[in-house]
């Protein structure tokens, strides 16, 4: 009876201990245990960050410090236009930001101006608080990838999730399947996108040489659509038939006129004296005086 009673006190304090733990661990995870990531001035210029966080793939904080928040109020107040303009477009991406349903946002107090710069400051309190910087600007990047930060960059994302194949871009695709229209032929690529091929539908089951002319993007999923390219030999063929077939210019040879037997090579006063009849005379261009003479002569008739 006691062995009994032992053991069922054993049982209820390890219940006890195990339910302790799972209590105090808990609310460590809900509070504390969730990173931080601290967002750059180039970030919220840039914008894109706004359709990143409202997908849901980003489950940190997003931190936003003042500083930054400062550096953008000093350029939004800077005489050139292009500087204000952006500036004000990364505050109103603040705004949006605080606005996302589902996102964690917060406005991290580190001081309305950091003496250091803004870059240095990101990087200390991403050390301090064991988070991340969520950045475009390059050597930012690489100052963080040496100090051993985790870096979050929207531009290698974007690189990421670009299409494998871009318009005018070539490459040898096999046709599975007759697509959608009578004359459309589709294929696929390794990763899985359909290709559709337009006047290809003859050529399903064979491999054929195209150029992707654009892409779709869905929330359904992408797909491509491409032309069939002509072959080299097909191109040149035409060519070749019109050079065999086509007439060959020949140019007309000049003529010489033939001297008659007999004459000498130099003009001579009896030549000059030929009849009409015998042969043409030549040409001869009117000078100056031949014109004025003629004018003169037509007005005298008149």
């Amino acid at each position: 009876m006691k062995v009994d009673q032992l053991l069922i006190v054993g049982v209820l304090l390890v219940l006890l201990s195990e339910v302790t733990h799972l209590v105090a661990k808990l609310p460590r995870q809900a509070n504390g245990k969730k990173r931080m990531m601290f967002v750059d001035t180039s970030v919220l210029i840039d914008g894109r960050i706004v359709p990143v966080i409202a997908s849901g793939f980003v489950s940190d904080t997003i931190a936003i410090p003042r500083s930054v928040i400062g550096e953008l109020q000093f350029l939004a107040d800077n005489a050139d236009p292009d500087k204000r303009a952006r500036a004000r477009h990364g505050l109103d991406i603040v705004r949006e930001l605080q606005q996302l349903d589902g996102a964690d946002v917060q406005i991290f107090q580190d001081g309305s101006k950091a003496e250091e710069g803004v870059d240095e400051r990101l990087l200390k309190l991403a050390k301090k608080h064991g988070g991340a910087i969520c950045t475009i600007d390059y050597n930012l990047n690489k100052v963080a990838a040496v100090e051993g930060i985790t870096v979050c960059n929207i531009n290698e994302l974007a690189k990421n999730l670009r299409m494998a194949y871009l318009p005018g871009e070539k490459m040898r695709l096999e046709l599975v399947q007759k697509g959608q229209d009578s004359h459309q032929g589709v294929g696929y690529l390794p990763d899985g996108t359909m290709v559709v091929v337009e006047h290809a539908s003859g050529q399903v089951g064979q491999i054929v040489e195209v150029e992707f002319i654009r892409s779709l993007q869905t929330a359904a999923g992408k797909m491509m659509f491409a032309k069939k390219m002509e072959s080299q030999r097909a191109k040149q063929q035409p060519k070749q038939i019109l050079k065999q077939h086509a007439p060959i210019e020949q140019k007309p040879r000049q003529q010489k006129p033939q001297k008659p037997a007999g004459t000498q090579s130099k003009p001579t006063a009896a030549n000059n004296q030929r009849p009409a009849g015998h042969q043409k005379q030549r040409r001869r261009t009117p000078s100056s005086g031949d014109r004025e003479a003629a004018l003169i002569e037509l007005v005298d008739k008149q």
